[in-house]
Parts: C-alpha cells; structure tokens; sequence
C-alpha cells in the first residue's frame, strides 16, 4: 500500500539484528507483503497489524504463501494496539509510520510492547532539509503529496526526536542517497498495470513530483533504535532535566 516496501525492508534489514523465532510486530502492514517477507527471510513469528485491510484478507495470502503458520494478521489503530507489554523482539514499521510516530510521546507508547534491549525500525518517506528551514511546503510537493508532506522529516530530525525521550539508543539513522529513484520506478509500475484507477492517477501525481525535486529533497529514512534498560531510562532522563 506504500512504495517499494520490500526494497525497503531489505534495506533496513542491514541495521536489524533479526533472528529465527524472534516475536516481531509488523506496524502498518499494508497487504501483509512485508510480513510475508520477514517470516520467509528471517523465520520469525510476525504480528501483521493493519487499520485498513480486514485481517481475514491477510489472512488468506498467508495461507497462499505458506507462512500462516508464523504469521498472525490483526486488524488495529496503531494508538490501541491489542498487544502485552515487551511482547516483541523488534518492532518493524515500512511506509506507514510517519502518519502516527511524529506525535512528540507516540515512542513512549509503543517501546511499551518492546522487550528491553528490543530494536524499533523504521522507512519513512523523507526531506533532506526541513520544510520549516524551507519556509513551507514547495507546490510542486504539495500537488504530489498534499498537506501530509508535512510528515516527512529528515533522518536528523528523528534521531532527535528519539534520543530526547531517553527511552531508546539510535543505532542508525541515514537517508537513501538516491530513494527516489527507486520510489519513481515503483510508481511507474503501479501507474502502469495497478488495476485501480485512483492508484494508477495517484502514481502518475508522484512521477511528476519526483521528476520535479530529482532527489533534491525527497528520499526516504532509514531509522533505528533499541530499547534502553530501564535503569539507562531513567538515569537518561535525569541527565537530560539538569
């Protein structure tokens, strides 16, 4: 349901320390093609949580795929999750979390589910200067992307924003030098073969937008954390009010 996801993945899988049997939650998992992925690269027990695809859609491409077995389809809204606390080894999110994880205490929500030590890994599309630096949105991102642009941020911005909470140690936050170019060709394919006209006019919008930056501010980031002990949490918090 986002660009590239699996690109994606396999890129982030590069700052991931993912094993066999590891419980992992797959945030916004679209059509559950991410999920498909971890269980079958990495042979580990994935959570597919999606708002907006009923699980038993999921459900039924797991069965096709071979992984039901490893892989658990759950439909919920990323601020209610029905899950126990430290639950999950890691924690993974492709293409999705920027629409709920730039709330300023959404990581103090879901480290919750995450064992100590847990790593949360993050692609989300991505500037390379902020839009505030920026003055605005550029109308030609606003005619591709809309007012949601104003999630985008730069791979700088979320490793502040983590740090800040003492809750997590950034272990990587980089952009890819040339995203764009994958996400482009992504959307050349969806505008050509997607069945769904509202996809197929939608990819079109967003050639024309990539085609204009050219990679001069859109990308995406590649962020990841793992979960402080509780003892680094709270001695970070006290070094970060002195």
């Amino acid at each position: 349901m986002g660009p590239n996801p699996l690109w994606l993945l396999e890129d982030l899988g590069r700052d991931c320390s993912l094993r066999p049997g590891m419980k992992v939650l797959d945030l916004g998992c679209g059509l559950g093609m991410t999920s498909i992925f971890l269980a079958r690269e990495y042979g580990v027990e994935v959570w597919a949580s999606e708002l907006w695809v009923a699980p038993e859609e999921n459900t039924a491409r797991f069965e096709q795929t071979g992984v039901v077995d490893q892989v658990h389809a759950v439909r919920a809204e990323a601020h209610d999750l029905p899950f126990e606390s430290e639950q999950f080894d890691a924690i993974l999110s492709v293409g999705s979390y920027h629409y709920f994880g730039t709330d300023d205490l959404y990581l103090g929500y879901i480290g919750k589910f995450l064992k100590a030590g847990g790593q949360l890994s993050i692609a989300v599309p991505s500037l390379h200067r902020e839009l505030r630096a920026l003055g605005g949105i550029p109308e030609y991102l606003r005619s591709g992307a809309g007012w949601e642009a104003l999630a985008f941020h730069t791979p700088e911005w979320w490793r502040f924003q983590w740090e800040q909470t003492g809750l997590v140690e950034v272990t990587a936050s980089r952009a890819q030098p040339d995203g764009w170019l994958d996400w482009k060709l992504w959307c050349e394919v969806c505008a050509e073969h997607s069945p769904n006209e509202l996809v197929r006019q939608g990819s079109r919008d967003t050639i024309s937008m990539l085609d204009t930056d050219r990679g001069e501010l859109l990308t995406f980031a590649l962020i990841t954390g793992q979960k402080k002990e509780p003892s680094e949490q709270y001695f970070s918090s006290m070094s970060a009010s002195l």
